[in-house]
Parts: structure tokens; sequence; C-alpha cells
């Protein structure tokens, strides 16, 4: 075989290889922001409580014959290229990617910088609180490595994608947002110190009942819930006791939630989730909008039984509304009135 024919060879293969990964992004049920280092060692007994929804990030990364990375967002309708010579410490550093410095970031930790187009789909609306950054982090990440066919680790993904992202947004990142992505089902993650715990909880008659009993609502307006954890890890670590009694609270219902479900009490979950959301509510000034807070109140006018938990920590985004599986058209229909969108998703299975 000649020298041009094998380049050309090698060349017609590496054009026609393709990835593809997919990672769900998270409804969180309880003991959000407890995620963060080392807050989630400090108080006893932390547990955060998750699930995998049907609502996916999608990866796929095609090798291109160009000498660079292009990278398309269906999100942001907009292709994006960059040359080789762009992925510098500098251009990372400073802002010359924009909106895509994570994705940037993570070709970078796999020395990628030519040669293949990205395709991304986040699966969550934008400002969302529902872990959409970090699950398509992890999900880009295990594109890769099956790409590369580097050796995948799931916690070493979680662990590196986090200090990427916390690098990004300039202050701690919370672990929770990447687990249902790689694991799936319903999440246990028991805080340990330098380790986290990760409890698989799902089972057919807990995706049945919240299913039945939750649902997931996007309000519209967007938020970013890393800078509200960032203001209540400042104010615990300034020994705030009313920050400090909030969060203890919230652990407290996380890990009684976490025995009710060890002990398929289903029934008593419900309602803990909309306790913790309303711990929230008291923790975070304006985590509900003033549509949000018009529309809880007509929920609750409905009967005590219901209740709201926003998804993440900040205000706007998403949250989920806690019933009885009767109460749904009365819910279908305040929505409707307040024209927020209900956002259809199933409980995925264990990973």
């Amino acid at each position: 075989m000649t020298d041009a024919l094998e380049s050309f060879l090698i060349s017609e293969s590496m054009v026609n290889k393709k990835t593809h990964a997919e990672g769900s992004v998270r409804v969180d049920l309880l003991g959000g922001t407890l995620d963060l280092n080392p807050i989630n060692v400090i108080l006893p007994n932390v547990v955060t409580l998750n699930l995998a929804t049907s609502l996916k990030a999608k990866v796929t990364v095609t090798a291109i014959d160009f000498d660079g990375v292009e990278i398309i967002s269906k999100d942001y309708h907009s292709t994006d290229k960059f040359h080789s010579k762009d992925f510098t410490e500098e251009n990372l550093r400073n802002g010359f990617f924009k909106n895509l410095t994570f994705i940037a970031e993570i070709l970078n930790l796999f020395d990628l910088h030519s040669g293949v187009r990205l395709e991304l789909e986040s699966g969550s609306p934008p400002g969302a609180g529902l872990g959409g950054s970090s699950a398509m982090g992890v999900t880009c990440y295990s594109a890769l490595a099956q790409y590369t066919g580097e050796k995948f680790d799931r916690i070493e993904a979680i662990q590196k994608v986090n200090a990427l992202e916390s690098r990004i947004i300039d202050c701690p990142a919370g672990y929770q947002d990447y687990y249902p992505a790689l694991f799936g089902g319903v999440l246990g993650l028991i805080a340990n110190p330098g380790r986290i715990l990760v409890e698989q909880l799902y089972s057919n008659e807990l995706k049945a009942v919240l299913e039945s009993h939750l649902t997931l609502v996007y309000s519209g307006e967007t938020r970013n819930s890393g800078i509200n954890n960032w203001e209540v890890y400042k104010a615990f670590f300034n020994k705030d006791q009313s920050v400090r009694a909030g969060l203890g609270q919230i652990a407290d219902l996380s890990y009684r939630a976490l025995k009710t479900i060890r002990a398929r009490d289903f029934e008593n979950l419900i309602p803990l989730i909309a306790l913790e959301g309303e711990e929230r509510r008291k923790l975070f000034p304006g985590i509900l909008t003033h549509t949000m807070q018009e529309l809880y109140s007509e929920i609750k006018s409905h009967g005590q039984h219901m209740g709201m938990k926003v998804c993440g920590a900040g205000g706007g985004g998403c949250f989920i509304i806690t019933h009885k599986p009767e109460d749904r058209s009365a819910v279908d229909a305040l929505l409707s009135k307040y024209k927020m969108t209900k956002l259809d998703f199933v409980v995925e299975k264990p990973l």
C-alpha cells in the first residue's frame, strides 16, 4: 500500500467516525444547596435527592476535515468554528469562546482541538434550574471519551466537569446535577468526607408515585442558581445563624425523605418535598417571582395538601407542584391561566 493511499484511507475512516451520547437533566426533590463542599460534611446527615428525567442533553461528535472544531448548538440556533490555534490557556480564561467556554474546556481536557464537529442540545429550557448545563457537561465528556477511546469512569468525569464548571462560574458549583445524567433512576447522594455515596432508590412503585404526584412547570422566567447558591454559601461561612438554621431544616427534611423512601412509605414522601420547598422559599429571598407567588397563593387555596418546590436555588426557571393525582386537571387549568408551560417527563430507569 502506498503512503498516499494509506493516508487517504485513514482520512476517509476519520471522516466517517461518529459517536453520540445522551444524559438526563434532573429534577431536584430535596437537599439542593447542601451539595456544596464542605457544607455537605459540616451539617449532619446530608443527603440530596433527585431523579433523572426523560428530558435529555444530547451530544453528537463527528469527524470532519477541518483544522479546528465546529460547534452546532440547537439551543442557540448557532454554528461556531474555532481553529486549533484558538485553544490557548489565555483564550480559555478570557471569554474568547463566550457561551461555549464550558464545551471548549471539556474539549481541552481531551486535547481535542481539531477535526471534529459537536452537535449539542441541552434538553432543558434556558435558566430552568434543572441542571441542564451540568448534564450537558458530563454528557459531552462521555461522548468525547467514547470518541477518543479513553477509559470512562463516571465519578472521575463528574469530578473533572464539576471543577471546570466551578472555575467558569467563579464560585463553588454543587455536585448533584451531574449524577442523574450518568446514573439515571432516583438517587440519594449521601455526603461523606472526600466521597459521595450514590444510593440508587429507583423502583417501579416510586416512579409511579412521583410521576402521578408531581407536575414540572417552566415559568418562562430565567435566572442563575449558581449566584444564589454563592450568597447562601458566603452567609453560611459568615456564621449567619438564620441561613445555618434554614439549611439545617432542609437537611433534616431530606434525611427524613431518604428514610421514607427506604421504608417504601411513599404516601408520606410528597408532603416532605413540599415542606422542603417552603424552607427554600424562606432561605432564598425572591425565589418566587411575582407571578409564581400569585400562582402559589391559588395553589394553596385548592388545599393545604398542594405545594410548590422551586428547582435549583434561584427564582424563576422551573418548579414542581406537588398534588394528588386527582388534582391534575386543576393544576393544568392554573398553568393555562398564568401562561406557564408544563414539561411532561417520565422518571428514567437506572443506567
